[in-house]
């Protein structure tokens, strides 16, 4: 199992390269399920926003799926070699996820082999617990289970920066999960 996760993913240059070293690939011949955040409708998926978006990243739009939340058949047997979960509301993002029954769909392409790449939101929802992403993100979504997908086994503080040290003083203390901030533009490789 590879994770890739960041605060900023392809936003920013230092995470964006990150990335692309942690591949196994080149960003050119990577095929990748991509994931929109709860912003995303059936006209937006539909439409080439997210094939361009991740064009400019670097993929190719003949390696670009993008997950359609309104018609979510079909994606279990796809050959890919990535799954994306870009930055947006953490609640509203799983949320969607779980709708569309992709949760389980997500943890088994990465059990097998499929690299994951996640950045702030994403990264969030690969952890064991999202509730303490309720200090930064609005659930406005009423999400009440606030287990995240489980991939990594911790929490991450994405855009850490001085005004949530205090947080993660404390959720250090408690000590239940391993807690790991990321500042704007760091990232980790979780190899396992």
């Amino acid at each position: 199992m590879k994770l890739i996760l960041s605060s900023s993913d392809f936003g920013n240059p230092v995470s964006a390269q990150f990335i692309k070293d942690n591949l196994g690939k080149s960003i050119e011949d990577c095929r990748v399920l991509y994931f929109p955040n709860e912003k995303a409708t059936e006209q937006k998926i539909n439409s080439d926003l997210y094939y361009d978006r991740l064009c400019a990243f670097g993929f190719q739009k003949k390696n670009i799926t993008v997950f359609n939340y309104f018609d979510p058949v079909g994606y279990d047997k796809l050959d890919i070699d990535a799954i994306y979960i870009s930055g947006g509301n953490t609640f509203g993002t799983i949320k969607r996820i779980r709708e569309a029954n992709a949760d389980s769909l997500i943890v088994n392409y990465v059990n097998n082999g499929v690299v994951y790449i996640g950045g702030s939101a994403g990264a969030h929802i690969s952890s064991a617990s999202l509730s303490h992403v309720s200090k930064y993100d609005t659930n406005t979504h009423g999400v009440t289970d606030m287990n995240g997908l489980g991939l990594y086994n911790g929490i991450l503080i994405c855009h850490y920066d001085d005004c949530r040290k205090e947080h993660f003083v404390e959720l250090k203390k408690k000590g239940q999960l391993n807690v790991v901030a990321l500042r704007n533009g760091e990232s980790i490789l979780v190899n396992n």
